[in-house]
């Protein structure tokens, strides 16, 4: 199986800027062909005229608010038409009414029978000026962000001195944990999302490799070069030795702060067992076994923002089998928890890494 396309979900109240980020996701993709869906509440879809002509392709949204549908019915057909590999996309991008319930749409999402996709996160977008005000117009704005893989927290030029760490506090204590990225005019680094691929690199159904993927493609030596966001973290692990399977599973559970992805190949020390594929996305955990290509070799990249990779890294340690004996099958069942139910022999991943 190909790897799946993730799907992004850019979710926000009305005015906090997911059009801005979309924008600045478009103009800086760097080779990777985005597939948007945008939803507008109301019979002008205002969204979708701001990102026509940028888009790789574009499925409008204009009857009413696909994120408030009793079922993904609708939003399959849009996948289906995003997937078919002539399309060529690499990311699908779905960026919500400022009146949608975001838990909905991650369950349609998650739910969807497509086997081409896989979550790749909700953003919840904030506006930082507004953030008190909006927070006792919409008391559900808690929940929002409590639901949020990651907090892209806008407007921080327009805050006083020393309001972005009260902030940035706040609202880590409102998500209990989950990544904030802390922007202006909704620029957001592209490799924090998803993985960017290389122009000069041909078309291939092979994944970036992790030195392709830690690459800086920042032009540093621009006049007046300066960030105006939040940068983004990335390390490597790797080991040779096979790890423990609940060990990994409660890092992948209960993640270092500011982790807000990890992918990779893992090798368990398990006898005969599958090496499996890893993505995490915030809160969200999959795994999907490798039939062929088996090797004791666990590599995994890991990406967030404000991360300690060394704290990283040690906990990682922790998870390797130092033992001499292997480990009996049923210390897989917390592993299988979190393999898609719709894997099977034929479409699993192909190869290793």
């Amino acid at each position: 199986m190909a790897e799946r396309i993730p799907v992004v979900i850019v979710a926000g109240f009305l005015g906090a800027g997911k059009t801005t980020l979309l924008n600045d996701l478009l103009h800086n993709h760097r080779g990777t062909r985005i597939g948007v869906i945008v939803n507008d509440f109301g019979a002008v879809n205002i969204d979708a005229m701001l990102v026509a002509g940028q888009v790789d392709a574009m499925v409008s949204v204009g009857s009413g608010c696909v994120c408030c549908a009793v079922d993904v019915t609708e939003l399959d057909e849009l996948f289906t038409r995003l997937t078919d590999p002539r399309a060529g996309i690499d990311v699908i991008v779905v960026e919500a009414s400022g009146l949608a319930e975001p838990r909905n749409l991650v369950r349609m999402v998650v739910g969807s029978e497509n086997p081409r996709i896989r979550y790749g996160g909700l953003l919840e977008v904030v506006d930082a000026a507004e953030f008190t005000a909006t927070r006792e117009r919409h008391p559900e704005l808690a929940s929002h962000l409590r639901l949020a893989d990651l907090v892209v927290l806008n407007k921080v030029d327009r805050l006083a001195a020393g309001e972005l760490e009260r902030l940035r506090a706040e609202l880590v204590t409102i998500t209990e944990g989950a990544p904030v990225y802390a922007t202006t005019r909704g620029r957001i680094d592209p490799g924090l999302l998803f993985d960017p691929r290389d122009p000069a690199v041909p078309r291939a159904g092979e994944q970036l490799s992790l030195d392709e993927l830690l690459l800086d493609h920042h032009d540093h030596d621009e006049e007046n070069h300066r960030h105006l966001h939040d940068e983004y973290t990335s390390t490597v692990f790797s080991t040779g030795t096979p790890v423990h399977p609940r060990r990994l599973i409660a890092f992948l559970e209960d993640p270092p702060p500011g982790l807000f992805r990890a992918k990779g190949f893992v090798t368990f020390a398990v006898p005969d067992a599958d090496r499996f594929v890893v993505h995490l996305v915030g809160r969200a955990i999959t795994l999907e076994p490798v039939r062929r290509g088996r090797t004791p070799r666990t590599e995994l990249v890991l990406i967030g923002t404000g991360l300690d990779t060394r704290a990283v890294l040690d906990r990682l340690g922790e998870t390797v089998h130092a033992g001499p004996e292997p480990l009996p099958e049923q210390e897989l069942l917390g592993v299988w928890r979190y393999v898609p139910a719709e894997v099977t022999e034929s479409d699993t991943v192909a190869g290793g890494a």
